[in-house]
């Protein structure tokens, strides 16, 4: 009988922590943050372990060979309820999507959910793989912004799906390691990234969810008042400015500092698949891949302005790092 951690090893169940950033980065760039953000990104759970149970059903066979401890090669999960899995799951994401964001959420959700299956049932092994995959992770940053005006995102989708495309190229080298080559240049690609989430342009302002009214970013600092709150009494201009400054130079700080651990993170390990270009080692790299992509979607977030939220979203990486230990993303 499927057990519950069977079920969780098909999906990658940890991995999934790597989602909900994408749908908050694409909302804050879009300046449309709100409860229904926490709804698409749901949606985009289900969608993601959708794609998960996908793979390995479209992969049973080499898994076989390559991978036999697989949930269905090594017979805990059968080939047709993989499937069901992975219908059901869609079936499910985009369902949610509609019921949380309507035809425009919708709009987004259907291509995102034909790319993950076109990448699983087409794509995978061929030259356009990591492209294609690199499209499911863009998708899904503007299914965030899909509330607003997604090309506000479009920077940010981009950024993400870069990444992306880097974790991809790595893991189809897993099973029979890479030539020094391959790490290398998606080490570039990760520095690009990384440079990338820093130097986006900040959006002028966001729309209070609901009201369409703008809010000032995480880094705007409201006019003082004095000790006791009394609004006539107000600071002296330099006590504002002096808060200003530190909020500004708040707000720049934590991207570059987000930036900087993914590419600690993400980077060492593509560092040491350089010095070593094993299995193993490309294995770990493409785990890291997988479980530090919050802390570039925390700095994307918090470039756009949502500061907090931002580092919260990044506090998923080593969430994941320490569920990656017990159950494999890859």
């Amino acid at each position: 009988m499927t057990s519950v951690a069977d079920l969780a090893e098909l999906v990658r169940a940890p991995a999934a922590l790597s989602v909900p950033g994408d749908l908050v980065a694409g909302a804050a760039a879009a300046g449309v943050l709100g409860p229904r953000t926490a709804g698409l990104a749901g949606a985009s759970v289900l969608l993601y372990w959708a794609g998960m149970a996908a793979n390995d059903w479209a992969d049973r066979r080499l898994d076989a060979e390559e991978r036999p401890e697989r949930p269905i090669p090594s017979g805990r999960i059968s080939p047709t309820a993989a499937a069901g899995v992975a219908v059901g799951l869609t079936a499910a994401g985009l369902g949610l999507a509609a019921a949380v964001g309507g035809r425009r959420a919708t709009a987004v959700a259907l291509p995102l959910a034909a790319t993950i299956w076109g990448y699983d049932l087409a794509a995978k092994n061929t030259a356009a793989g990591p492209a294609v995959m690199a499209a499911c992770r863009g998708l899904d940053v503007l299914l965030g912004a899909s509330s607003g005006r997604p090309v506000r995102a479009l920077p940010a989708a981009l950024t993400v799906a870069a990444h992306t495309w880097t974790v991809t190229a790595l893991s189809r080298r897993e099973v029979s390691g890479a030539d020094v080559a391959l790490p290398r240049r998606t080490l570039a690609g990760t520095a690009l990234v990384a440079l990338a989430a820093t130097t986006l342009p900040r959006p002028t302002h966001r729309s209070t969810p609901g009201t369409g009214r703008p809010t000032p970013g995480d880094d705007a600092v409201p006019a003082a008042t004095g000790a006791a709150g009394d609004p006539g009494r107000r600071t002296a201009p330099g006590v504002r400015a002096g808060a200003a400054g530190v909020g500004r130079s708040l707000a720049a700080a934590l991207p570059v500092g987000l930036a900087g651990w993914y590419v600690a993170r993400y980077g060492g390990a593509q560092v040491r698949v350089a010095a070593d270009p094993t299995a193993g080692r490309v294995r770990a790299a493409v785990g890291a891949g997988i479980t530090g992509l919050p802390s570039l979607q925390g700095a994307l977030t918090a470039r756009a302005g949502a500061g907090l939220l931002g580092a919260l979203v990044a506090l998923a990486a080593p969430l994941g790092g320490r569920l990656a230990r017990k159950l494999s993303p890859t």
